[in-house]
């Protein structure tokens, strides 16, 4: 019998090479319009989350694994909870309460720019979910490995 390459079909390999980058710029951007619109931190996360999750089921664990390993995952799970926590305590040593906005521009209509630490809570909250969200199916996947071998 043939060794089986890691990975689902050739036709699905190809359909996510084309969709993986669109729906990875798709997270981004409601990331980034959050504020405007309706999505935000954890919408976008979850997208962006979902975009390694098809790399993975499409060309297995190991391809995925290169693009964004577990101490990489680990690391941005953390960067969003430190960014996340800082954007807080600077708001209360700058203001008097947490999450003070400390920007000088606040709430201009049709001004995209002028929302104050919203994108940036929202880029926190991303960052926390997408990695979070990843990590746990890399670890579904090593559990279930583990198991195999057993």
């Amino acid at each position: 019998m043939k060794n089986r390459e890691e990975g689902m079909t050739l036709i699905v390999k190809t359909i996510t090479r084309l969709t993986v980058g669109l729906i990875l710029l798709y997270g981004i951007y409601i990331v980034l319009h959050g504020h405007i619109s309706p999505g935000g931190g954890f919408a976008g996360g979850v997208i962006i989350a979902l975009s390694f999750i098809h790399l993975t089921l499409a060309f297995g664990a190991k391809v995925a694994l290169k693009k964004l390993n577990q101490v990489r995952a680990s690391f941005f799970e953390n960067l969003g909870a430190i960014m996340f926590l800082s954007i807080a305590v600077l708001g209360f040593v700058i203001g008097r309460y947490f999450f003070f906005n400390f920007f000088p521009e606040k709430g201009k209509p049709f001004e995209l720019f002028s929302a104050g630490i919203i994108p940036l809570c929202n880029i926190a909250i991303c960052l926390k979910v997408g990695a979070g969200l990843f990590a746990i199916f890399l670890a579904l996947i090593l559990f279930q490995k583990t198991k195999e071998t057993q």
